[in-house]
């Protein structure tokens, strides 16, 4: 065990466990169909931090996820990701990006959403673009509810929703992906594109 241990670092539940408790949050055990997840809170929003496996027909593909439901007050949407080869192209074959007048972040970032006056709001936050540049991947948007084989919300609410191939096992990765999960939150409310109301969701 100790030789594995050396070669693959701290596994994940020793890494999560450690996170729960530096954030004062809750550890969950997996169990046989299930993985571990660490539950945490900022103010009345619950964040949620977990894995999922997409097979692929010929492999399976674990992604590290973190979801916090909230109430959208105005219905924003939002989806970013680092540019890329294939970013670049989705923009070349006209898929426009939303760009924030930040142009060190413009360069790095594709932001699509539907209301491009607000997503300008939430990210003219210094807080929210430094948390985002400090994650070497990142996908996070606002989506709805995650169909039929996930959770299922109630109406006007939405889930904050962060996705990353591969298992975080980076303490401060992990612990900077709390925070800045609690500076959109909050952001979003300050702009008036939620309520700090609590959204009645209990994810599974």
């Amino acid at each position: 065990m100790g030789v594995l241990r050396r070669i693959f670092g701290p596994s994940k539940e020793e890494v999560w466990k450690q996170l729960a408790e530096e954030i004062r949050a809750d550890f969950v055990e997996g169990g046989s169909w299930k993985g571990s997840k660490v539950k945490g809170q900022v103010k009345q929003w619950i964040v949620t931090l977990d894995t999922y496996v997409v097979s692929t027909g010929k492999a399976n593909m674990v992604f590290t996820r973190m979801r916090a439901p909230y109430v959208n007050k105005d219905g924003l949407r939002f989806k970013i990701y680092r540019r890329g080869f294939f970013s670049n192209l989705g923009k070349l074959l006209g898929m426009q990006d939303i760009e924030i007048g930040f142009s060190d972040f413009d360069d790095e970032f594709i932001i699509k959403g539907n209301n491009p006056e607000q997503i300008r709001l939430l990210f003219a936050n210094p807080a929210v673009r430094e948390l985002i540049q400090a994650q070497s991947s990142i996908t996070l948007e606002v989506k709805d509810d995650e169909g039929w084989f996930g959770e299922t919300f109630p109406e006007g609410v939405d889930e904050l929703h962060f996705q990353v191939l591969g298992i975080i096992k980076e303490i401060d990765r992990l612990k900077a992906l709390y925070d800045l999960f609690g500076e959109v939150l909050n952001h979003l409310c300050f702009i008036g594109s939620a309520y700090e109301d609590d959204p009645g969701v209990k994810l599974k």
